[in-house]
């Protein structure tokens, strides 16, 4: 979850962007915990803490983590609206990354409500310094008021969290956990 503690992130419409990415974050942990084997979701921070940039990738890199998924909510001048995901500018199209980028962006995309604007590339430090495939999401703009009606209902924050993890699910192959028969 990006931001937290000291650094609130964006805000807007009586919202902050790292109340919005803790919980997205701690729902993708649920879902993906609960519902897959063999899985272990590691966290750069469960509640309102702060974290440098720096600590986060090191951290994952010590880790070795299999993947780096940040988490976020994006704002630019109230009239911006949607969902956009990124990739270190380094990765080329035919990258793990970008495969990942792709079934992850698609699966949120099916949940999410937002106007898709896109897979994208960035040279942000989260995906320049992690030593595995990562991703960043903008789950859509806190200063705009549509977008941020749907930031404030928690079954929509549940369903953006689904999406994220139906997409780690499908790229990384998960086994579902089976329920035994009545």
């Amino acid at each position: 979850p990006g931001h937290g503690g000291s650094d609130p992130g964006a805000g807007g419409n009586g919202l902050r962007e790292k109340d919005i990415n803790l919980d997205i974050a701690l729902r993708i942990r649920s879902i993906l915990t609960n519902n897959y084997e063999d899985v272990q979701v590691m966290m750069s921070r469960t509640g309102d803490t702060s974290k440098t940039l720096s600590q986060r990738t090191n951290e994952a890199n010590s880790w070795g983590a299999d993947y780096y998924l940040s988490i976020h909510c994006n704002a630019f001048n109230g009239s911006a609206r949607g969902y956009e995901d990124f990739i270190h500018t380094s990765q080329s199209s035919s990258s793990v990354t970008a495969k990942y980028q792709t079934i992850i962006h698609a699966e949120v995309m099916k949940l999410n409500q937002l106007q898709d604007r896109g897979q994208k590339k960035a040279n942000f430090h989260v995906l320049r310094e992690s030593a595995m495939p990562a991703l960043l999401t903008e789950n859509g703009f806190i200063d705009n008021g549509q977008d941020a009606a749907l930031m404030k209902q928690s079954s929509w924050r549940q369903q953006v969290a689904q999406g994220h993890a139906n997409g780690v699910a499908k790229a990384f192959n998960l086994k579902s956990k089976t329920t035994d028969p009545d």
